[in-house]
């Protein structure tokens, strides 16, 4: 007689069964079954500069990276990836020892968790946060303790840290901070005064530190990106992770990197390896050529960026929300509670029959789901004129 004991158990192990289909696929698939306008997936509706994806072409064409790369990434890259941080903040790594190039950013903070996340350890984390990082604290067996960015209004409106919260959110239990500046999805930038404050903490209390900073060049308003590790006592203590596809606008290249002490990146590398091993092999040549191009394309992307942000900005204040301008990333965060609506979730799935336009509820990005249940995000990552035919819709509604 065949037993029927494991019928009874979930297929699904148990730290995950919280988490089901993301967001992005559910409201991606509504944009395509109504024909909205998708302004819920932070993915560009444009390639990247052509001579890069043409350095892609020809790492094809000449059998670069058509084979297994090497695990730690192709040296051409884990090179520029060098030179892009001492160029534009300063900080010495080691191409060999201390850069690991991974699949995308999202494998990065899945390595660099599982790595150095004990089940019981506690991981502070901002929120409202990437929902990445939730599966990857449970995946690791580590407990997720967040520290909420709250909305502020007047001459500092925005979403802003608060310090005492942070630090009263450490105990003798918590081993990683996981910082995200820019931070996605409320667009905030640390400043300086934050990030000193957080590093003097991780310094006091011992701790590890991984900092998401896919959005290093997208920076508006006299905000400047400043690194964590860059820091006093953060260079040996902090992971930091970078990502082509927000910079160059090749999303589907999943081309990250991380960067950190030898013992660090070692660390992350070991769980790399068993989850990709390697990946995007002829696409590392073309970004190794993407980090070495000028300042002015940066500054250049960086201005294009800021226009788009004004489109979306003013038609959605003239569509009625309140609208966070975001000091850094391509998202807007707004509040519905203008319009007379409250359920952020509901809104959503709401919008795209009401006015031909997909958002993402910011509630998903939250444990306390009433924090952040009034609150909406929209993406600005579009060509122009779909973002200014985006805000019509929304202001006839």
């Amino acid at each position: 007689m065949t037993g029927m004991t494991s019928s009874a158990r979930p297929h699904l192990n148990r730290r995950l069964a919280a988490f089901g289909t993301t967001i992005f696929a559910e409201m991606s698939a509504l944009a395509v079954a109504t024909g909205s306008i998708n302004l819920g997936q932070g993915f560009p509706d444009t390639d990247g500069p052509e001579e890069i994806r043409e350095a892609a072409v020809r790492a094809l064409r000449d059998g670069r990276g058509n084979q297994y790369p090497p695990g730690p990434g192709v040296p051409e890259l884990r090179t520029a990836i060098a030179a892009h941080q001492l160029r534009r903040y300063g900080l010495s790594y080691d191409p060999d020892t201390e850069v690991l190039v991974t699949a995308g950013a999202t494998e990065a903070i899945a390595a660099a968790l599982l790595a150095l996340v004990e089940p019981g350890d506690e991981v502070v984390a901002l929120e409202p946060y990437y929902d990445s990082y939730a599966a990857s604290i449970a995946m690791a067996g580590g407990t997720r303790v967040p520290v909420t960015l709250r909305p502020h209004t007047g001459e500092a409106a925005g979403f802003r840290l608060d310090l005492d919260e942070l630090r009263a959110a450490v105990t003798d239990r918590t081993r990683l901070l996981l910082i995200n500046t820019p931070h996605n999805p409320t667009g905030t930038v640390l400043t300086r005064a934050e990030l000193t404050a957080i590093a003097e903490l991780a310094v006091e209390r011992d701790l590890l530190v991984v900092t998401d900073e896919v959005y290093e060049h997208l920076v508006f308003d006299g905000a400047e990106h400043l690194p964590l590790a860059s820091f006093p006592g953060m260079r040996e203590r902090t992971v930091s992770i970078g990502s082509a596809g927000k910079t160059f606008s090749f999303t589907g290249w999943k081309v990250g990197w991380v960067t950190a002490a030898p013992e660090l990146v070692s660390a992350v590398r070991a769980v790399k390896q068993f989850l990709t091993y390697v990946s995007s092999g002829p696409f590392q040549y073309a970004v190794a050529e993407a980090l070495a191009l000028p300042d002015s394309y940066f500054e250049e992307f960086r201005r294009d960026m800021l226009a788009r942000r004004e489109i979306l900005a003013e038609g959605l204040t003239a569509a009625g929300f309140e609208v966070f301008r975001p000091a850094g990333t391509y998202f807007i965060t707004t509040d519905i509670r203008p319009l007379g609506e409250k359920d952020g979730f509901a809104f959503c799935r709401a919008l795209p029959e009401r006015a031909g336009v997909v958002a993402i509820p910011n509630a998903v990005f939250y444990d306390d789901r009433e924090a952040g249940a009034p609150f909406v995000r929209f993406a600005f990552c579009k060509r122009e004129d779909v973002l200014s035919e985006a805000a019509e819709r929304l202001r006839r509604m």
